[in-house]
């Protein structure tokens, strides 16, 4: 009898590997769906971000404005992450979706679903997009709550998944108000710290000394409340994270709007032709026919 292949860490052992060297960043570019998250993956990043506008566009059709529920999001969070389970994947939780026992709920599913962390957030249940205006936040206390019922559902279920407590304080209270947040979010156990909408560089090297010891990450949202800083930039900065969660709808919505409308005015196509082939590579054909030809599969034996 063969012995069996070891099983590969998980996506969260793996991220918990990758934070324990002081002088490495996480990049996890944004992706909102399979195809966004297989062209991530062919380019071996080391880590994927699930954006939660990105779910809210992609999935609902919707703004960024706290539409999505907490199925809509662990069913695409599972999809992404099932995709390489030893890949990490970092996904937005928004509020926890309710109380504490909601919260406790809702890490239970993303832990379930393979997801490496999630972040929490402070907003009120009727939240929006972390850069846009006129966010508010919820007490400290409800938020805390929040936390450690998060902490402590994930250690329940025996998950390593990271826990990361994200402040929206910054827009409307202030600097010193996040940052005391997230004072008490370290005293509740979380594992990194977000501080949403920091407004300088300034700010950014501020927080990331305020907290040396835990992981802060960085959300690059281009035109958002956060000057532009690249990865290098946001090393420098002392940053153990970077996500860029419009990423990917950035890089796509304005050429396919682009095509959309030639073909509306003119009738004809402009693209850079793919062919179904070149796509379905993308999206893991050459594995599937290797792996049903591996077992006697001859359904697919002619592909090309």
């Amino acid at each position: 009898m063969a012995n069996p292949t070891p099983l590969k860490p998980t996506g969260a052992s793996r991220l918990r590997q990758l934070l324990k060297d002081p002088n490495h960043t996480v990049v996890a570019p944004g992706v909102y769906d399979g195809l966004t998250a297989r062209i991530a993956l062919a380019h071996d990043f080391e880590c994927l971000y699930m954006t939660g506008a990105g779910t809210n566009m992609s999935k609902l059709g919707t703004a960024d404005l706290g539409i999505a529920t907490m199925n809509d999001m662990v069913q695409h969070a599972s999809m992404i992450a099932s995709l390489d389970p030893s890949v990490p994947v970092i996904a937005d939780a928004d509020t926890g979706y309710g109380g504490p026992i909601m919260v406790a709920r809702t890490v239970r599913a993303y832990a379930l679903a393979g997801l490496a962390g999630l972040h929490i957030e402070d907003q009120v249940q009727e939240k929006r997009c972390g850069h846009l205006s006129g966010k508010q936040v919820v007490p400290r206390e409800v938020y805390y709550s929040r936390l450690r019922a998060a902490v402590k559902a994930r250690d329940e279920c025996g998950s390593e998944m990271l826990i990361i407590a994200r402040t929206d304080a910054r827009a409307d209270s202030g600097f010193d108000e996040a940052v005391e947040r997230l004072k008490g979010a370290v005293e509740c156990g979380v594992d990194a710290l977000f501080l949403e909408a920091l407004q300088s560089r300034e700010e950014a090297e501020r927080a990331v000394k305020i907290f040396q010891g835990t992981p802060m990450l960085l959300n690059m949202v281009p035109g958002g409340k956060t000057p532009q800083m690249g990865v290098r930039e946001a090393k420098e900065c002392g940053f153990r994270i970077y996500i860029n969660p419009t990423l990917s709808l950035e890089t796509v919505v304005r050429p396919l709007e682009r095509a959309m409308k030639l073909l509306k005015e003119e009738g004809r196509d402009e693209c850079e032709p793919i062919g179904p082939n070149a796509l379905f590579r993308i999206c893991g054909l050459d594995d599937a026919v290797a792996f049903d030809q591996s077992v006697g599969g001859v359904a697919f034996g002619g592909q090309k």
